[in-house]
């Protein structure tokens, strides 16, 4: 038997491009029984933004109104850039009240990784890396795998995701699983919004970022001492960067090799993970074991919200 679900949207960062996309996404949401609240925050505009700073703080501070039902599934509408902005108008201490041990899953990914990482660090939110309204629910032809891997990541208290990349070294580690948009993450070192996360297992991800971009903010990772307080890397998709030829023949690959020579921990590769058709759900700040050989990686994840 289906389960409806109660399903608010959240617009912290870009507003929606298209409402052709959006109407699409509501459409499928509702088709399958769920009560969508919240849809006005994707239809607010300004400048670039989904509504004034205030505005988008208030869909998140909504969550700490002890008057109000808690929804099932905090849904953000799409990324882009706005998240960084509301960060110091949150109630932190309000939404850790209201949400610590409840079963709410707050999901997204990509500018979402900013509310995500200062959540963990302020109030100790565990939320989801996921599929978000715009680029996954509203897209033209649903992902399946995208689909079955969200609610059943929000709906079991334990999961495991598998890969079968080689690895280039044996991995048997155990911490937290946190990270997220590798751009995102490296704009909150030094602020109050990092988690200050140690023996963590982090990944990372991002889009249309030159291979020297990428190093250039791992290394930023390395060099602010982050890195070595992790028991791994896990690398997640890279993808829309246009290779140059200036690169001559630098490219990812070689990015990773720099890397694994300089970092001092170990790095996986081949986590589907990203600004992807086909992407996995994953709990941020759940407790992680991670399993890697020649043949592959396993990731085994438990101790986060779920939805009985």
């Amino acid at each position: 038997m289906a389960v409806h679900r109660t399903i608010e949207l959240i617009a912290p960062s870009g507003y929606p491009h298209d409402p052709e996309v959006l109407h699409r996404a509501l459409q499928r949401l509702h088709a399958q029984g769920h009560r969508v609240e919240g849809a006005e925050a994707a239809k607010r505009r300004y400048q670039r933004f989904a509504g004034t700073d205030g505005q988008r703080a208030a869909d998140l501070n909504r969550l700490a109104d002890p008057s109000r039902e808690l929804p099932d599934i905090v849904l953000a509408v799409r990324g882009g850039y706005g998240a960084v902005r509301i960060l110091h108008g949150l109630d932190y201490d309000g939404l850790q009240r209201r949400l610590t041990d409840q079963p709410v899953a707050l999901v997204g990914h990509s500018d979402f990784t900013a509310i995500q990482l200062a959540l963990l660090a302020r109030a100790g939110v565990k939320t989801f890396g996921g599929p978000m309204v715009m680029s996954d629910f509203g897209a033209e032809e649903l992902s399946e795998f995208t689909m079955q891997h969200f609610w059943s990541a929000l709906t079991k208290p334990t999961m495991t995701v598998s890969s079968n990349t080689p690895q280039a070294q044996p991995v048997d580690v155990s911490g937290m699983l946190w990270g997220g948009n590798l751009a995102v993450l490296v704009s909150l070192i030094g602020t109050p919004y990092m988690p200050p996360v140690k023996g963590g297992i982090l990944f990372i991800e991002d889009v249309n970022e030159q291979p020297f971009r990428v190093e250039r903010m791992i290394y930023q990772l390395h060099l602010s001492g982050i890195l070595a307080q992790q028991q791994a890397l896990v690398l997640g998709d890279f993808s829309g960067a246009k290779a140059y030829d200036y690169d001559n023949g630098y490219d990812l690959h070689a990015v990773i090799e720099q890397a694994r020579s300089v970092i001092g921990i170990p790095i996986v590769t081949g986590l589907q993970f990203g600004h992807v058709r086909n992407m996995l759900t994953l709990p941020v700040g759940a407790n992680a074991h991670l399993v890697a050989d020649a043949h592959g990686f396993r990731l085994s994840l438990s101790d986060y919200p779920y939805l009985a």
